[in-house]
């Protein structure tokens, strides 16, 4: 009997074939990410192409139309015989007639309906073309800030917070890459050059077993290619910055490469002011883009590239900072089988600042920075059409380097230098994406995380006041705490109808580094630290549900999410904390919880002349520390109660396009003073609660209009106006609190960083 039935079990595989192949751009090659290849007439038959554009699925033998969607292409239809195994690649066209199209979705028209995943966004440099930003210099992140439960650091900052997490609980990538700080020009600009970007992913719950290490979210950006049919170039010049973008084959249709640099030039203006001071300034960033990428065989494809940012901000002789990332990936993709295919990736990071003091001999300068080895394998595996398995591994080698202390002979202060920091993180993960039956899709997965933190000189251990109880010293690579954990991950689709469905999601991540500031913006001079035998890795467990609902064949999405997060072994900081060139700064910190719950919709149109979303989140972020406020529950930095967007995008015609935003939010919390006393004959303010004020609300209008000058096939130029901060509102950027010189009362006097702020850029393509 058991014989019969492994008989007829190899007799069903061996009816079965394997259709795989990869998706590209036919214009430049491309690769293009989640295209829907669809077999027609075989309800819940298809696959998703992946990061390279590589898809697979199992069908049993016969012939079979297959449909290959994306978003802003002309869709393909081939028809394909399987009799066996078949490699089928697709080039997919531009639509003309949907380029003026503004969407935030590549994918199937109604993929927010029918795949698994839930309370995520993607978004393609082709989408922030037309949306009004600040100084006119398109940013991806300044898109994803208007999407729901997302929320910015402040006025005009890259930095943002996810469902009421902390800056430092968002993990970057750039080219699996982390980038740990993302900002130019103080939080001005992001370090993310559009025209050098092909994807951004956002996961902001319910994340693939895949990503780890950071307790609220990940974006996922990924690089352009290049052009592997012809030559290109792009670039545009502003008020403020220019650009510039080379992209060429290697050999034709199997590598190409691409180069993109920005620079801005604020310093060239400074030098014509009559100024001494403002001559000698120095107020710029720049940042290079580079990849190449060469298909071997068949199978075998290859990939490195790379990113150059730094900034740099000098007042004449008196002071100055800079800060600046270096990352690097080499990638080898393998395609062993039909159904096995395989990334294998070294990636390097180093973020480093610098602020220095005084000139030439009097000069000192402090420094400070992270760098990461990490060596990563990724599999996925195509079992049947039903099924589709992830699972593979890393390990990181963390270098943190506290503080080191440059000076010269004149300076006053003696060189110094923070014993360097080690540790080696490190997961295994495993993943199945499952289809069961027509209406429900399960995609479920378990990462396990460890962090071994180790020793280079003296550790301390604290008392719950900060004093040093005691202390052990400790070799190079000698582990002093290890930190081990499960992350389940897990998330389920029940398809109502062709137009609607409802998901839930629920994740674990542990966060085992930790950003220490005082800003509520982040600044460049924030520090990174290691979890240890003081600081516990922060822990987060969110369940999410919500609903999904196009409309008028998929001119209208909708959806509806709520969010429930719980958050442990979170950080703060006591009354006074000295977080600067501090080598027992655990003494300054205090532990604690929190927990953050909230609605948020979003309303879109996607197609026709006049396209855009509504986004609205309803939410709260609260946290309880024991050694803050007797322990009671008081609102984080990121806690807004209303956060409010609108983006609309109107074609007019081929030449013009018009755009405008709205936003509105919820004041900030803020810890003001609740009354000021003598000591030592001098006034101190005095704190009553953490966090107990609020800025005023927050809104701003920004308008923009594209004018397409020239569009053919080989060349095309634009100029693009925006005005931000349209009606001049004086949002509150600091507040302060001043003696009035004729009452003599304090007061509080508010500070606001922009009025109205009109910007002109040229752009072009060839």
């Amino acid at each position: 009997m058991l014989l019969c039935f492994v008989t007829m079990t190899q007799y069903a595989y061996a009816q079965n074939y394997t259709l795989k192949g990869r998706v590209k751009d036919a214009s430049n090659g491309e690769d293009l990410i989640g295209a829907a290849v669809i077999v027609e007439g075989a309800s819940g038959k298809g696959a998703t192409t992946n990061t390279y554009g590589f898809y697979s699925l199992t069908l049993a033998k016969g012939t079979y139309k297959v449909s290959v969607q994306y978003i802003g292409y002309q869709t393909v239809i081939k028809e394909v015989v399987l009799d066996k195994d078949v490699s089928l690649n697709i080039e997919l066209q531009e639509d003309s007639e949907s380029l003026e199209e503004v969407v935030v979705s590549a994918e199937a028209a109604n993929a927010n309906v029918t795949k698994t995943e839930m309370s995520v966004a993607r978004i393609t440099p082709k989408e922030v073309e037309t949306v009004p930003v600040l100084f006119g210099e398109k940013d991806i992140i300044k898109m994803v800030q208007l999407l729901p439960g997302v929320k910015t650091s402040g006025e005009g900052g890259s930095g943002f917070s996810v469902r009421g997490g902390g800056l430092d609980q968002n993990l970057i990538l750039l080219d699996e890459a982390p980038v740990y700080n993302a900002s130019h020009l103080l939080g001005f600009f992001s370090v993310f050059n559009s025209d050098a970007i092909k994807d951004v992913t956002l996961y902001k719950g319910g994340m693939p077993a895949e990503y780890g290490g950071r307790a609220s979210s990940v974006m996922d950006v990924i690089m352009k290619d290049g052009n592997s049919k012809k030559f290109g170039a792009s670039g545009g010049i502003g008020l403020i910055s220019s650009k510039l973008t080379i992209e060429a084959p290697i050999v034709k249709d199997k590598g190409s490469f691409i180069v993109s640099g920005r620079r801005t030039y604020a310093d060239v203006f400074l030098k014509l002011s009559s100024n001494e001071d403002l001559k000698n300034t120095t107020l710029y960033f720049y940042d290079l883009n580079l990849k190449a990428n060469y298909q071997i065989t068949q199978k075998d494809r290859v990939y490195i590239s790379g990113y150059f940012g730094r900034d740099n901000f000098g007042f004449d002789d008196e002071f100055g900072f800079s800060w600046g990332n270096v990352t690097g990936t080499l990638r080898w993709n393998h395609v062993f089988n039909d159904r096995l295919f395989s990334n294998t990736s070294f990636i390097y990071s180093d973020y480093d600042y610098a602020f220095d003091v005084g000139a030439d001999e009097e000069k000192f300068t402090l420094e400070s920075g992270i760098k990461d080895l990490n060596l990563k394998q990724d599999f996925s595996y195509f079992l049947n059409s039903n099924n589709t398995i992830k699972f593979g591994g890393n390990v990181i080698r963390h270098n943190f380097v506290p503080g080191v202390i440059k000076s010269g002979p004149e300076s006053g202060i003696p060189p110094q230098e923070i014993n360097e920091q080690y540790a080696v993180e490190g997961a295994l993960y495993v993943q199945n994406e499952q289809k069961v039956g027509l209406r429900w899709s399960f995609s479920y997965g378990l990462r396990y995380s460890l962090f071994d933190y180790m020793g280079a000189g003296e550790a301390y251990e604290f008392d719950e006041a900060g004093e040093v109880v005691s202390s052990q010293t400790y070799d190079d690579w000698e582990s002093i705490q290890f930190y081990n954990g499960l992350e389940p991950r897990a998330s389920a689709k029940y398809l109502l109808n062709e137009e609607s469905s409802i998901k839930m999601a629920y994740n674990r991540n542990y966060q085992y580094m930790h950003l220490l500031s005082n800003s509520t913006s982040g600044s460049p001079t924030d520090r990174w630290v290691p979890s240890s035998n003081n600081v516990k890795p922060q822990i987060a467990d969110q369940i999410a549900a919500g609903y999904f609902r196009n409309f008028k064949d998929n001119m209208f999405e909708f959806s509806a999410e709520v969010y429930y997060k719980k958050m442990q072994n979170l950080i703060d900081y006591r009354a006074g904390a000295d977080l600067v060139f501090n080598g027992t700064v655990e003494s300054e910190l205090v532990y604690g919880g929190g927990k953050a719950y909230g609605l948020e919709l979003l309303l879109r149109k996607t197609q026709g002349k006049f396209t855009g979303w509504l986004s609205y989140t309803l939410s709260r972020s609260l946290r309880k520390f024991d050694d803050i406020d007797n322990g009671k529950i008081f609102p984080s930095r990121q806690d807004r109660i209303h956060d409010l967007s609108v983006t609309a995008i109107y074609a007019l015609n081929p030449k013009w396009t018009f755009s405008a935003n709205f936003i509105f939010y919820t004041g900030d919390a803020v810890s003001f003073p609740s009354g000021r006393y003598q000591a030592g004959g001098k006034e101190v303010p005095y704190y009553t609660e953490r966090n107990g004020y609020r800025f005023p609300n927050y809104h701003r209008l920004d308008l923009g209009a594209t004018w397409t000058v020239k569009k053919t096939e080989k060349f095309e130029s634009s100029w693009n106006f925006s005005v931000y901060n349209a009606y001049g509102r004086e949002n509150p950027y600091i507040i302060n609190f001043e003696e009035n010189e004729d009452t003599g009362n304090v007061e509080a006097v508010q500070f606001a960083l922009f009025k109205v702020i009109p910007s002109i850029s040229y752009n072009f393509r060839f």
